[in-house]
């Protein structure tokens, strides 16, 4: 009894003191410049250039090997704009992550995250001027199934800005961890409850979309390509007044196409069917038809860095259009910079 006794003291000094030694401050440091022109004939008004250089620095406190604290500042810069800083966003959040499970609470980057939704959904403007996602996420994923869920305020009511924020769920399952077959789902909603102050005629507002497609990956299965995949599938939005109407829900079938061999990469979106209006989703989709081919060259990478320019080919009925990019990516990752003990 007494050596059980011992045994379970030594056990939870053991525990305890590998707790504790693995409590450690860290550091991340990452930017990205972009020059993106977008040459849009059918919609003259978002026919313009965004420029700019985003710098993201945050310091992490390592509690254990699943509970983390972040903090620091992620700054953007549009070539030629007075003031130098357009924004400062703030990063504070806590991070909890173990083999099955993932939760964010404040703060944080919505890369790696949330950055894989549809532009139809979600637009790719969003990585320069909103990169941060302000509220909670928790993911779940195993080999064969993941599934996210989040929600992000927009705007804090007062008696002049209105009440907004997001939510959704994205998910993919793959039954065969060696076949190319898997499912995917992205859904979210916008939730706009006005002013803190009533305003005749005023009223709340919901608008969102979703996507449910079927895909196959057929990556590192044939010689030609290191990727290549397929999906399909439909598409829908989701749109009302609250005491005016009930949702307005246009559907359309959405397909896509990817490959890439070495530094090139090539896809390729289509979208056929009712036209619809998305919040935060990329206009070209309130068109009824709308194809868009993107070419994708990396013209460097090194260790953590990388430049990648991508010419986009926009079609709608009666009009082409074209956008150019270039992007330069850095991301020194998290580098341990000091390691304490804790008083107990």
């Amino acid at each position: 009894m007494i050596k059980k006794l011992y045994l379970s003291i030594f056990i939870s000094i053991l525990t305890s003191t590998v707790a504790i030694a693995q409590q450690s401050l860290d550091i991340n440091f990452s930017t990205l410049g972009f020059l993106d022109n977008r040459e849009y004939k059918d919609f003259v008004a978002r026919s313009r250039t965004y420029s700019g250089t985003r710098t993201n620095l945050d310091l992490g406190l390592n509690i254990d090997s699943v509970n983390h604290f972040i903090v620091g500042v992620n700054a953007i810069h549009e070539f030629g704009a007075i003031p130098f800083y357009l924004k400062v966003n703030p990063i504070a959040y806590y991070h909890y992550q173990s083999k099955n499970w993932l939760f964010n609470a404040g703060e944080f980057p919505r890369e790696g995250l949330l950055d894989n939704y549809p532009r139809a959904l979600l637009n790719d403007t969003l990585m320069y001027y909103r990169p941060n996602v302000e509220g909670l996420l928790a993911k779940y994923q195993t080999d064969h199934f993941m599934e996210t869920g989040w929600i992000d305020w927009v705007s804090r009511q007062t008696t002049v800005e209105r009440e907004q924020f997001l939510f959704g769920f994205e998910g993919k399952y793959k039954p065969s961890l060696t076949g190319p077959f898997y499912i995917s789902h992205y859904v979210f909603l916008m939730h706009d409850a006005g002013p803190s102050v009533i305003i005749p005629g005023d009223h709340i507002g919901d608008n969102g979309g979703g996507q449910v497609r079927l895909g196959l990956d057929f990556s590192h299965r044939q010689h030609l390509f290191d990727s290549l995949s397929f999906e399909a599938g439909g598409m829908f939005s989701m749109q009302r007044e609250r005491g005016l109407d009930g949702f307005q829900t246009p559907k359309g079938f959405v397909a896509s196409a990817y490959g890439s061999w070495g530094r090139f990469a090539i896809f390729d979106e289509f979208y056929a069917g009712q036209g619809s209006t998305i919040e935060y989703g990329d206009a070209f989709y309130e068109k009824k038809f709308y194809d868009r081919l993107d070419l994708m060259f990396i013209t460097f990478k090194g260790r953590r860095l990388k430049g990648q320019f991508i010419l986009s080919i926009h079609r709608t009925p009666g009009f082409t259009s074209n956008q150019e990019a270039f992007r330069i990516s850095y991301d020194l990752g998290r580098k341990v910079i000091a390691r304490f003990k804790a008083d107990n």
